[in-house]
């Protein structure tokens, strides 16, 4: 089955988004990997001491890495944009917080907006197999076993994402240890089959914030002494653990072509099996239970296993698993193949460590970026192939440069990634290529104008995603290789409008709409410019009525993240005793907000004036009237009244 446009089993990736070390988003990722970057590095302090628990021996209850992969900045967080106030947000595991933002930037990635897919079947599949975060307030004993710990629970992770966007359909965490996220992405794929879910977000989020698994897995042999994972290579001594967060949007493939979805590349099958009885012990790795997934997936995808280009393995550096991984793929991609095309599989775990849960999600995005790209990376360490295995017998070989997917008339390239975890779970995916996209006749007559509708949830916000617009539209911005049409229908018609903070140009150039972001040139006269001033004012637009579906979706900037660092255990500006108002406004207000903003816009109802109340009764030692409160309206009445409260308290 080469062609499978017309099948109903075979699943688009219509988008995709990742936190990953060294790497803030697919584009990144690909940066570090052509450039051969190993984005593991020393411990932060914000997550333990990784010193003081150190041994090179391994000594009980010791590390022996320092290093890891750690996502940059984990602490940060849009609360107002999620309707969380700060309180609310420093309480909530940032595993949350991370998998919120990077769904929405999936979901634009993929061209589908929060209002459509509101009160669908749409679905919800996270891998995950941490909670650091409750796991450290527990160990605070009573004090840290507050009731907003209650939202901490792994169960909330993919619940979080379906409430805040109103999706209808499964919501499921998936934990099979290591391969939990490629198992997450097997259950959205059958989800999908069976007509459960018109559209599904598979992901998986894994912060390390706490040494006990490090302890553990060093103790156990499992840990690499420097940490770098070496996959293949005759010195690996085990994985390095990493933090990873990343999201695919997955849907139909007939359906993703009506819709006119962008495909970046097409789940053409997958399987999943454990390893039985196969093996000694449940946590010994079995190479029959690795060949029975294999066999399994690519019958699921109709595919000859001797014609996959590339595999991205399950790749740890494992003494122990990178010999049955490796003898696995050889055995049954290997069988058939022609001497002369070995199977090329590497690992990202050797660029940005190991995952663990959401390991397998990193692997998806690498290979759906390499079939987009035609180019496979090299895979880092590998200096010396193991000597206990028979390379030339595989046939398989870990590139140690970049090198460039074969060229084929007759199908697509085809890709496969495998994830393995120890609950004896394997699993593995199978991916093509997206077929070519043919060029659009451009039948539009030169100087036609088009409305470019940008908005967002604060000044702020608008303010930057205006200045992203102007460096894309610029003359060496991404915009340039994109119609004006395409650039307007997508940011008309394939993104959220916020209401509150709007801007809406008119141009039938780059460079039009470029002067007239930045205030310059003539302002647009005409049907067109009415509309553009009717959306700035706030009104809302029908764009399919007012400018028709002409054009495509195109990539455009996202959706610029206001984000504060909310970190447990740490003071902010309004902790302080002295500043009532701002205290309230932390813990209460779930909206970014100026002195007119009524508290009822900023969230603070009726019932949160109850618990004010009590809580700046306890703060103050004095009695606070409910009917005063209840006659504040504004956030800077609120400033005045509880100036006057705190002189009283004094």
């Amino acid at each position: 089955m080469n062609s499978c446009e017309a099948d109903t089993r075979c699943v688009a990736v219509i988008g995709m988004a990742c936190r990953l070390p060294g790497a803030n988003g697919a584009d990144e990722l690909w940066e570090l990997l052509l450039d051969g970057v190993d984005a593991t590095g020393e411990t932060p302090a914000e997550r333990y001491d990784a010193d003081a628990l150190h041994s090179d021996r391994g000594a009980p209850g010791r590390i022996t890495a320092r290093r890891a992969g750690y996502v940059a900045d984990a602490g940060e967080f849009d609360a107002a944009f999620f309707g969380m106030s700060e309180a609310e947000a420093v309480q909530l595991d940032p595993q949350q917080r991370l998998l919120l933002m990077t769904a929405w930037e999936a979901l634009e990635d993929a061209g589908r907006t929060a209002a459509e897919l509101a009160g669908t079947r749409t679905g919800v599949f996270v891998g995950n197999a941490r909670s650091d975060y409750l796991e450290n307030a527990l160990r605070q004993g009573a004090d840290g076993a507050g009731a907003a710990q209650l939202n901490n629970f792994r169960s909330l992770l993919p619940a979080r994402v379906s409430h805040f966007l109103d999706l209808r359909g499964p919501s499921v965490v998936v934990d099979t240890a290591c391969s939990s996220s490629l198992v997450a992405v097997h259950q959205a794929v059958q989800s999908l089959r069976a007509g459960e879910s018109p559209l599904a977000l598979a992901a998986g989020v894994n912060l390390v914030l706490r040494p006990d698994e490090a302890v553990v897995m060093s103790q156990a042999g499992g840990h690499s002494h420097d940490g770098r994972s070496r996959f293949g290579d005759a010195d690996a001594d085990g994985h390095a653990p990493g933090d990873a967060v990343g999201v695919l949007v997955l849907k139909r493939l007939d359906r993703a072509i009506a819709d006119g979805d962008r495909v970046r590349a097409v789940i053409r099958g997958s399987a999943v099996g454990n390893d039985g009885r196969t093996s000694d012990t449940v946590l010994n790795p079995s190479l029959q239970g690795q060949l029975d997934v294999l066999r399994w997936a690519y019958e699921d995808a109709g595919i000859d296993p001797a014609d996959v280009d590339y595999v991205e393995a399950h790749g740890s550096g494992s003494p122990s698993l990178d010999p049955l991984e490796l003898t696995a793929l050889g055995t049954v991609l290997g069988a058939g193949r022609p001497a002369d095309r070995p199977l090329l599989v590497g690992s990202v775990k050797t660029n940005v460590g190991h995952g663990e849960a959401a390991g397998g999600m990193a692997g998806v995005i690498k290979a759906v970026l390499c079939l987009e790209h035609g180019r496979i990376p090299a895979s880092l360490h590998h200096a010396t192939p193991r000597p206990d295995l028979d390379w030339d017998a595989l046939p398989v070989m870990v590139p140690g440069e970049t090198l460039d997917l074969p060229a084929r008339d007759d199908r697509p390239a085809y890709a496969g990634v495998s994830g393995q975890g120890s609950a004896a779970l394997n699993a593995h995916v199978v991916l093509s290529g997206a077929a070519p996209v043919a060029p659009e006749e451009d039948t539009e007559p030169a100087g036609t104008r088009h409305v470019l509708a940008l908005s967002a949830r604060s000044a702020e916000a608008l303010a930057d995603l205006t200045a992203a617009y102007v460096r894309y539209l610029g003359p060496d911005g991404a915009g340039r290789a994109h119609p004006v049409r395409d650039i307007c229908h997508t940011a008309a018609l394939r993104r959220d409008h916020h209401s509150g903070h709007r801007i809406a140009v008119v141009g039938a150039t780059h460079d039009e709409l470029l002067n007239r972001l930045g205030g310059k040139g003539r302002a647009a006269r005409g049907n067109l410019a009415k509309l553009a001033a009717r959306y700035t004012a706030g009104e809302d637009v029908d764009w399919e009525e007012a400018v028709g579906k002409s054009g495509r979706h195109v990539p455009v900037p996202g959706y610029p993240w206001q984000t504060k660092r909310y970190w447990a255990g740490e003071r902010t500006e309004a902790d302080g005793d002295d500043d009532l108002a701002a205290w309230v406004l932390r813990e209460h207000a779930r909206t970014g907000f100026e002195d007119t903003s009524t508290l009822t816009d900023i969230g603070i109802d009726s019932l949160a004036k109850l618990r004010i109340v009590v809580d700046l009764a306890k703060r103050t030692g004095q009695d606070v009237d409910p009917e005063e409160l209840g006659l504040v309206r504004t956030v800077g009445e609120l400033r005045t009244w509880t100036r006057t409260l705190g002189a009283v308290a004094r």
